[in-house]
């Protein structure tokens, strides 16, 4: 192994956080105070004294940071590392219910179900349930039975009491189709723990070593997990400064959970920061000190050179703000040699982005906007690829089970249920069951059901003939979508919104178009089924959008941008009612201490220069309303701003008296 330099490789807290293996230990890292470094090392040095690394568990939020993770520890250590377990926690979910998921009853082959597929089965729970309408939100009874089965809301006398037994038939229909949505790759290996201590022994033996980063981004279902697993040596990283997420779960006092639960712990601050410029450390540590509910500390810079002021604009609306935006980055990238990714322009609400997109566009800007749903994983695309898949490899049993009863055909749950009871007691796929069925006597099944899967094998078959090593698959795939009629099931689904069955089906219409131009390129040699289906499942791997695009300015929101860092950043629309957003503080009061810590994390993104535009009006549902900017804004102490004046060109050095001006302006609001 490589010796590790510990000493002069980190900072006095950096190294007492890496060299301390022994006990909890609870690390509060500061924005850009090298706190990924600290991990890896920590992880390194844990190798160098010995410890197996089959032993060491570090459970991060993203597959990106726990790849990095793993590769910056081989880069450390020289080692393959094949025992080392760095994942998401989701990711360590999946794994413990790979191996242990049998004691609940379900097949080790389970299908993990995304927010397309739970919807799918919602709704179908609310029609068995006779609860299915035009008032009912699928989506929100989706997000009810979330909140139910993590614990964050509890069945009572009000009115989520009704959807007691639609949430129950949802469980069954998951059961039946051996499926876990994505709260149950949590909730299951906890029950799993909880239920069979023999099990949560095995597992405390192995992992050892626990390290958990991004703490404060842990929901409570994620803490009681790691407090099963956790023996003594647990340690900790977070940062309560950008807790930012509750609205999906997370619960910055896991913090303060876990200073009770594990009360001998060793605390570390890590607060040289080795990202930003003093001025930006001192704007960020001024805004973020208004806040009462958090540890004290202060960042501070490790390298002061070339510090700049942070420049504020009030464009007269956003068609300007997004020009001004532009210019600068024209302006810089000439100038100052920075390529387009250097930029990252920051937003509230994704909401905000299309004059900046439009800006980018009219100035042939390449850009990337971070968010959205992509368009393979929307459901009626799947939908239609999940055809494709099968008529490619009829055992493909999670794409064969996504179709065979959509659009709607007599296979319900009792058939679906009987079908896998003889794929398990016959050890093979799910087609196969379906060919004993068909060619066999099985007395198990009503002669209806029997009909309709011999129509939906025979339909299978029939395209398998006509696609398979064949040419103009997009015409095929059209054929398809209208011998199933998918158009009219889309509008029986959604029976009560024409608009919408209609745009979804454009988007068939897309993925069918899509096709065709792959078909027609004259460089595509190959241009049948298979080669496209290996080109799609390229596209669309789950890490496919994880590595980060060269050479394109980064739009993105707030939240999006947490973990990045941009030489130059704009913060754009800092505005009351965006920065702080309106809709959170209406939801509760106390959300304001989030959405200063949401500001803190835009401006601790930037590394040498920060931006910041808030408009003098903005159009809101056809009208232009008159803004004001940022409360936030004042908290900033007003001697790192400069007030940028567009008719000169040049920045205009203001002290306090540009924010004594900007008070007057605005003494209503601020």
């Amino acid at each position: 192994m490589h010796n590790l330099n510990i000493d002069a490789d980190l900072n006095d807290m950096q190294a007492q956080a890496v060299k301390r293996i022994e006990g909890p230990v609870l690390i509060i890292a500061g924005a850009g105070s090298g706190k990924t470094r600290v991990i890896t090392y920590r992880i390194a040095y844990m190798l160098e004294k010995g410890i197996p690394q089959s032993q060491i568990l570090a459970l991060t939020f993203t597959n990106k940071a726990a790849r990095e993770m793993e590769i910056r520890v081989k880069e450390l250590t020289r080692k393959k590392l094949l025992m080392l377990t760095a994942s998401t926690f989701h990711s360590f979910g999946v794994q413990i219910l790979r191996n242990e998921i049998e004691v609940l009853g379900y097949r080790k082959n389970f299908s993990i179900y995304d927010e397309s597929d739970k919807n799918q089965a919602v709704s179908d729970a609310l029609r068995e349930c006779k609860m299915a309408g035009e008032n009912v939100n699928t989506r929100e009874v989706a997000q009810l039975f979330s909140n139910i089965k993590t614990g964050m809301s509890r069945w009572g006398e009000d009115v989520n009491a009704a959807y007691k037994e639609v949430y129950d038939e949802y469980q069954k229909i998951l059961k039946v189709y051996n499926a876990c949505d994505f709260d149950d790759l949590l909730m299951l290996p906890i029950r799993i723990f909880e239920d069979y201590p023999e099990i949560l022994s095995k597992y405390k033996h192995r992992y050892k070593y626990i390290m958990i980063d991004e703490f404060q981004d842990t929901s409570s279902t994620q803490y009681n997990m790691m407090k099963l697993l956790a023996d003594k040596n647990i340690c900790v990283v977070g940062d309560d400064d950008q807790s930012i997420y509750s609205w999906r779960g997370a619960n910055y006092e896991n913090i303060t959970n876990f200073e009770k639960d594990f009360p001998d712990l060793l605390e570390i601050k890590l607060e040289q920061n080795y990202r930003s410029t003093t001025t930006i450390l001192e704007a960020a540590n001024g805004v973020i000190s208004h806040n009462s509910n958090r540890k004290e500390k202060k960042l501070w810079a490790a390298d002061n050179g070339g510090d700049k002021p942070i420049e504020f604009y009030m464009p007269e609306n956003e068609i300007a703000e997004a020009d001004f935006i532009v210019d600068q980055i024209r302006f810089l990238s000439l100038h100052e040699k920075l390529k387009y990714d250097d930029f990252g322009i920051l937003l509230r609400t994704n909401s905000l982005t299309t004059n900046i997109e439009e800006a980018l566009l009219a100035a042939n800007i390449p850009y990337r906007v971070s968010g959205g749903t992509s368009f393979f994983a929307r459901k009626e695309v799947k939908d239609i690829l999940s055809y494709l898949r099968v008529i490619a490899n009829p055992t493909d049993d999670v794409n064969l089970l996504r179709i065979i009863n959509t659009p709607k055909r007599g296979i319900g749950k009792s058939t679906i249920s009987g079908l896998m009871e003889i794929a398990k007691n016959n050890a093979c796929p799910f087609w196969d069951a379906m060919t004993r069925v068909r060619y066999t006597e099985q007395t198990l099944f009503q002669e209806a059901a029997k009909v309709e899967i011999d129509e939906f094998m025979s339909l299978i078959e029939r395209q398998r003939e006509l696609m398979i090593g064949k040419r103009g698959v997009s015409k095929k795939v059209r054929a398809l979508s209208d011998e199933i009629d998918y158009h009219g099931y889309l509008l029986s689904e959604y029976s009560k919104h024409e608009k919408l069955a209609h745009y979804k089906y454009l988007n068939v219409e897309t993925l069918i178009q899509s096709i065709e131009n792959w078909e027609s390129n004259p460089d595509n040699f190959d241009p049948t089924l298979y080669t496209y289906l290996n080109r799609i499942s390229l596209l669309t791997r789950d890490d496919g959008t994880d590595d980060e695009e060269k050479g394109k300015v980064n739009v993105m929101t707030i939240h999006a941008s947490k973990g990045l860092e941009f030489p130059v950043v704009f913060i754009a629309g800092a505005e009351e009612g965006i920065i702080p957003h309106e809709r959170s503080l209406e939801e509760e009061a106390g959300n304001i201490e989030e959405e200063r810590r949401l500001f803190y994390v835009a401006i601790t993104r930037a590394r040498n220069k920060l931006f910041i535009t808030s408009c003098a009006q903005r159009r809101r549902n056809h009208a232009f309303s008159q803004r004001t900017p940022s409360p936030f804004l004042n908290e900033i102490p007003p001697n790192l701003i400069e007030n940028y004046n567009p008719e000169t060109s040049e920045n205009l050095t203001t002290t306090e008296d540009f924010f004594t001006m900007m008070k007057e302006k605005f003494s209503e609001s601020l």
